[in-house]
């Protein structure tokens, strides 16, 4: 046994050798096709408009589909020498229609990307440009390319600023955002190439499964920009499109009464902030205010309970200008990942009415779950996936994990010459926050650019207090003012500038020394560059090198420094119980290396928790995307064919010979497919819903030494076998009763009532903790309830 498996670790050690020294040879290909492109530099540039135009003309006809042919199928594909030519004139119409010739670096980073890699370049290098140069090759080969961005601004801003690279070469490029209306977005997807945020993306994909116009092309090519940010920290948070129902808002009383419970005594919260819960004492508070209701019962567990619950969470948990903002009279979501408004987004389970009632503002519609789908379904959903980002290294193996990608390192153009400080650590915030102040105050004097990192809003305008009392005067860039984000990033590396800015800043633009007045570019280089400060370490060392990366681009001088304290989140969260350096200086700044092994450690545990929420949402929804990969051929089936009225034919054989001798079969096809489509949208939801409640207590079997997710398939696999039974049940009952007409059939009047609105909800997957922790809270409730009653009678 021992042999066998020690033959088989130097298999697998063998193998990714192997691949290794694979994607080695491949990389050094691609350099020799780029140094040999760089030959024809020369040549190139002395060509007139005209015979420039003729040779992309040519290289256009060469490569797209003849009619008749979507691309998708296409063989046509660049030899080297054609590559060699493509990336030639690439540099050749960048120069001249952009005015910014691409480095040799920017083609290498292309040609990996049109291989197939996530390519990983450094900030300052020139991502957009290079990305742009790797979609218009798949577009050439008749691909059509999803450029998949992570926000709005910058789909928009790459999409304009790199369309006259792709209308040389002949082709098509639009943008979407979350304002598109419909018809926009058709147009957009028509494009040969399609800039969008991964949210819009997906939200489209599931709209089209509602609908019976779909305006989301077949798949083809994703080139995912910040590709670590997608396809690592966006793929926590499912895409979950959600409809209004009528529903109750959420009792006046209960938020009157959750807001008079104190903390420790009536409830608490566990060591990371990330649930609260009632206490003995709270209960029988709350029960006493409602009357000697029993809140544990049957009758109020799955109800008054749950409103109590959420109200408290939304009290407790909920922070104003950290997790979301109130503007315009709204509650707004604060995604997290990105630091900016989650437009359209709302908080699930009643926690978006709860949250306004907090705040005092009209309560909105519940809602209910349509349908849900992960960034990584919907990024497999494309044969070919290529990305960027400045920091691919440290999320490689989850890029090889769950999406088989590998990672190219792109060489910088110029070396590197930023200079990394060695992180400060300080026993307590306060001590933290005034060496902070201090340390800007004096590299602010010196005329040196500041730029601040912070973790949220109410951190950004805390610090811009503290930091206007000192007599600094700064700008401050954060979710509430992100529609200013170019103008104030633009700025941000002028002489004297001090920006404070959440983890937004900057992502996808560059900051140039001097800002608008580049006659002070070179003052500012004598300063040192840009100087770059973090007000705390992340939860993921990609995200402090991503702050780091904003200063020191493309060869300029730049620096960078991290303050920490014990008393922050990711210590109290993630090493609560390690034991903490007690060594400190004067200011309370903690010496020794053991404060920086414990934020390492502390850092590890984290990025070891988020690849768990990671693993967790991937391993219990592939068996609801194979139910849904089900449905969706199902609806296809329905939407091209008779086949809805033929089945209903059979069911309803009377029914069908009454409507049939006196409607037109054309009618009866569309009356049968709305009304199929329909019950099949609507058991779905039902099964969503069903699969929601069973994962709520699915980790109780852990307590029975049982598997929890196998436990979960054998619970859903049944059901979703049930749902499709039920949707031919339900169409049946509604092609016999329902009033169809010559007109067809009015699915309002026949109670077939879709929602008036959708919208998206922004979750987590474990909003109120693990599953395990809920159960095990539920239990010691139900255990401190029964106690105290027994304790009463006695």
């Amino acid at each position: 046994m021992c042999s066998e498996e020690g033959g088989m670790g130097r298999l697998s050690s063998a193998f990714w050798k192997v691949l290794g020294g694979s994607r080695r040879r491949a990389f050094s290909r691609s350099r020799a096709v780029v140094a040999t492109a760089a030959k024809l530099e020369g040549e190139y540039r002395e060509l007139t408009e005209s015979d420039l135009a003729e040779r992309l003309a040519a290289l256009s006809r060469r490569h797209r589909p003849v009619d008749g042919d979507d691309g998708a199928g296409s063989t046509a594909t660049f030899d080297r020498d054609e590559l060699v030519r493509f990336l030639a004139l690439a540099r050749e119409v960048s120069r001249r229609r952009l005015d910014m010739p691409a480095f040799d670096v920017q083609l290498l980073a292309a040609a990996r990307m049109f291989a197939g890699d996530v390519v990983e370049m450094l900030t300052g290098e020139g991502k957009t440009l290079a990305g742009a140069i790797g979609a218009t090759a798949f577009a050439l080969r008749g691909r059509q390319v999803h450029v998949i961005s992570v926000n709005d601004y910058l789909a928009r801003r790459d999409a304009e600023w790199m369309a006259p690279l792709y209308e040389a070469f002949g082709l098509s490029v639009a943008w979407i955002s979350s304002t598109s209306t419909p018809e926009e977005r058709e147009a957009a997807y028509a494009a040969d190439v399609t800039y969008a945020a991964v949210s819009e993306f997906g939200f489209d994909v599931l709209r089209d499964r509602l609908g019976t116009d779909p305006i989301v092309p077949a798949p083809q090519v994703a080139l995912v920009d910040e590709a670590d940010s997608v396809l690592v920290d966006e793929a926590r948070v499912p895409l979950v499109l959600a409809g209004s129902t009528a529903g109750a808002a959420p009792d006046s009383i209960i938020t009157d009464l959750v807001r008079a419970l104190k903390p420790d005594l009536h409830y608490r919260t566990d060591e990371d902030d990330r649930n609260v819960f009632l206490t003995e004492k709270g209960a029988a508070a709350v029960e006493d205010a409602l009357g000697g209701v029993d809140l544990y019962s049957e009758e109020h567990v799955g109800t008054t309970l749950s409103q109590v619950n959420v109200a408290l969470h939304a009290r407790v948990l909920l922070r104003r200008d950290v997790h979301y903002l109130v503007r315009d009279g709204r509650v707004q979501l604060i995604n997290e990942s990105r630091g900016r408004v989650a437009e359209l987004q709302r908080w699930p389970d009643g926690l978006q009415a709860a949250v306004e009632a907090k705040e005092g503002l009209a309560v909105s519609d519940t809602g209910e779950v349509l349908d849900t789908m992960t960034v990584q379904a919907l990024i497999s959903r494309y044969p070919t996936v290529c990305g960027m980002t400045g920091t691919a290294r440290a999320a490689d193996e989850q890029l090889r994990t769950f999406y088989d990608l590998g990672v190219s390192i792109i060489p910088p153009n110029r070396p590197c010459v930023r200079v990394d400080e060695p992180s400060r650590v300080y026993a307590t915030i306060a001590d933290k926050e005034a060496a902070i102040v201090d340390y800007i105050a004096r590299t602010h004097e010196t005329g040196q650019p500041v730029l601040i990192g912070t973790m949220d809003v109410a951190e950004s305008e805390h610090l811009a207090k503290l930091l206007e009392r000192a007599g600094v005067d700064c700008v401050v860039l954060n979710a509430k003012n992100d529609a200013a984000e170019a103008a104030i990033i633009a700025e941000a590396g002028a002489l004297g500038a001090v920006t404070v800015s959440t983890q937004m800043a900057g992502r996808g633009t560059d900051i140039r020394l001097g800002g608008s007045d580049q006659a002070d570019h070179e003052k500012v280089k004598d300063l040192g560059g840009l100087c770059v400060v973090g007000t705390n370490r992340h939860v993921s060392r990609r995200l402090d090198e991503q702050l780091r990366g904003r200063a020191g681009r493309q060869g300029d001088p730049g620096r960078s420094i991290f303050f920490s304290s014990l008393e922050d989140d990711l210590v109290v969260r993630h090493a609560p119980d390690a034991r903490l350096p007690t060594t400190t200086e004067e200011d309370g700044q903690v010496t020794g290396l053991a404060a920086e092994r414990l934020l390492d450690h502390a850092q590890r545990v984290a990025d070891a928790a988020l690849l768990e929420i990671h693993s967790n949402t991937f391993r219990y929804s592939r068996l609801s995307e194979r139910h849904r990969a089900i449905l969706d051929e199902r609806r296809e089936l329905l939407l091209g064919t008779d086949t809805a009225l033929r089945e209903l034919e059979r069911r309803c054989p009377d029914r069908y010979r009454e409507l049939s001798a006196e409607i037109d079969e054309e009618v009866l096809v569309s009356v049968a497919r709305r009304i199929t489509l329909f019950h099949l949208d609507r058991c779905w939801v039902e099964h969503l819903a069903f699969l929601s409640d069973l994962r709520e207590s699915i980790h109780l079997h852990a307590l029975g030494k049982q598997n929890p997710l196998d436990e979960y398939h054998r619970a859903a696999i049944p059901a979703f076998r049930d749902l499709l039974g039920e949707v031919d049940e339900r169409a049946a009952r509604t092609f016999e009763e329902a009033t169809i007409t010559a007109e067809g059939i009015d699915l309002d009047d026949a109670g077939l009532v879709r929602p008036t609105a959708t919208w998206t909800y922004l979750v987590q997957d474990n909003p109120f903790g693990s599953e395990l922790d809920r159960a095990f809270r539920g239990i010691r409730r139900m255990l401190d309830g029964r106690r105290g009653r027994a304790d009463d009678e006695d």
